[in-house]
């Protein structure tokens, strides 16, 4: 199995519970085709570098997992189909990414202490 990571972008129109809603779809259709996943993020509504659909904000959402490379293409299709979604990236990961994915997140979780 090969580890990826899919950023995606929903449309700012969304209630909390509606993105919550989203994700979960998205969630399930990993689970179901036998994806683990290894983490995921919102990083909440960001302005966007460019207007897509007119639209000039977007929620963002990042999940890492680890699926067989036939998975990414059913995925995406997902992400196509859905009309929340404005845009997606999926990424597959090699070592050094996974090494430094993980780096990032021991080091996030760590709490910063002030040294006098």
């Amino acid at each position: 199995m090969n580890q990826y990571e899919t950023v995606f972008i929903m449309t700012p129109v969304l209630t909390d519970e509606m993105v919550k809603d989203a994700v979960a779809k998205f969630e399930k259709v990993l689970k179901e085709n036998g994806a683990e996943i290894v983490h995921q993020a919102s990083w909440g509504l960001r302005k966007l570098a460019y207007p897509i659909q007119k639209k000039s904000s977007g929620f963002y959402h990042l999940v890492e997992f680890k699926a067989p490379a036939t998975l990414v293409d059913k995925l995406e299709l997902e992400f196509r189909r859905d009309e929340r979604i404005l845009r997606f990236l999926t990424v597959a990961l090699d070592k050094y990414a996974i090494a430094y994915n993980q780096s990032r997140r021991t080091n996030a979780a760590k709490p910063v202490t002030e040294e006098a």
